[in-house]
């Protein structure tokens, strides 16, 4: 009997494909349930972004396409796989967006896409149709992949479409991506169009409310989280991103001779390994801290069983106790089990002229207050 393969209509199509598309990751994380994907009722998922307003904004994200030319080992839609492959024209693309948009399910979109052909002629698919969405007036919150190995051209076309842009430097180091990506060059398809995006948006320039952001993917490689930090800070400081994500790679999604295939991470040390890449990603972006002052440990990863910021306090004791009354925002932060809030609510008293005498004085103490007990006291 012969199996015929019926093609997939609009529908079938994008639930397809905005399934495929949890994959890129590189547009949404936070700490709460608020913060991260969802899916909607019909199987989209949906992508939450904080603004420069601080409101949040929700994103219709999808692929254009799950056919890719490339080989990138950690990818289950990599060459030579067998998904079920289809490909949104740009005139699909945009009249399920502007029904999502009716709805009010969304107000914003994420467009992405496997390499179909070359690299320009797939950007050339995403920016046609961010070029239509903008000429019918959506002027909203649009969110641009850029193709590995795209021309200037069509990045800087891009750029001028969207509110954000991002290509995804998948690991640390030109030796670590070799292993996971053999028909692409780092240098060339990746970390120059980074750096092209950096000064095409930097401040002054005509682009410079264009964000910019990037993903790491975690574990595929050899890659230790001292390397992942080392870059992501470079990424910060001399290229001005946004934003660093990462994605722990899951064990059997890629080829069997993947480093990941091969180490003695199971996934759930994976997940946590991204976990504590994120909380490291916040000390280094909201708290203060500096890439050298991360603690590794001799293996140049993070702990799996302790948060970052704990490690430090309990390497550093000469810091502590803190005091509660006296001590500077950026004091306080270090702090385990402060926070931001309680960091904002502790000099909000203090402004006030309110002597703290006790956790208490903080609100109800849970968990992670009565985690910082040991480290401040309080002088008055």
């Amino acid at each position: 009997m012969t199996l015929v393969r019926v093609a997939p209509d609009v529908t079938e199509k994008l639930s397809i494909l905005s399934h495929d598309s949890q994959y890129d990751l590189a547009c949404a994380c936070g700490k709460t349930d608020a913060d991260h994907r969802h899916r909607s009722k019909e199987d989209k998922w949906i992508y939450p972004v904080a603004l420069d307003n601080g409101r949040r904004t929700f994103l219709f994200k999808t692929l254009i396409s799950n056919v890719c030319i490339n080989n990138c080992k950690y990818c289950p839609l990599r060459a030579g796989q067998d998904p079920r492959r289809c490909t949104l024209t740009p005139e699909e693309t945009v009249r399920a967006f502007f029904e999502y948009l009716r709805a009010k399910k969304v107000q914003g979109i994420f467009l992405t896409s496997g390499v179909v052909g070359t690299p320009d002629a797939t950007m050339d698919r995403i920016n046609t149709i961010a070029s239509i969405l903008r000429k019918n007036n959506f002027r909203g919150y649009m969110h641009l992949k850029v193709i590995p190995g795209a021309s200037d051209a069509a990045i800087e076309e891009a750029i001028s479409l969207a509110s954000a842009v991002s290509i995804n430097i998948e690991t640390a180091g030109e030796n670590n991506f070799d292993r996971i990506s053999p028909s692409k060059n780092y240098l060339q398809d990746v970390i120059r169009p980074i750096k092209l995006i950096s000064q095409l948006t930097k401040e002054g320039s005509r682009h410079s409310r264009v964000k910019q952001t990037t993903q790491f993917v975690v574990g595929a490689s050899e890659e230790t989280d001292h390397e992942i930090v080392g870059y992501s800070w470079s990424l910060y400081k001399q290229l001005d991103l946004d934003h660093v994500y990462f994605s722990a790679y899951q064990r059997g999604l890629g080829e069997p001779d993947l480093p990941g295939e091969l180490s003695s991470y199971t996934n759930a040390d994976l997940l946590t390994r991204e976990h504590r890449l994120y909380q490291t990603d916040w000390l280094l972006r909201k708290y203060g801290f500096e890439a050298k002052e991360i603690p590794f440990g001799q293996d140049g990863n993070l702990s799996l069983t302790a948060d970052p910021k704990e490690v430090w306090a309990k390497r550093h004791s000469e810091f502590f106790p803190v005091d509660i009354n006296r001590a500077d925002r950026l004091e306080l932060l270090r702090v385990p089990g402060f926070g931001p809030v309680t960091v904002n609510t502790i000099i909000r008293l203090r402004r006030g002229g309110r002597k703290i005498r006790s956790m208490e004085a903080l609100g109800k103490p849970g968990k992670r207050l009565l985690k910082a007990r040991e480290y401040v006291k309080f002088g008055y």
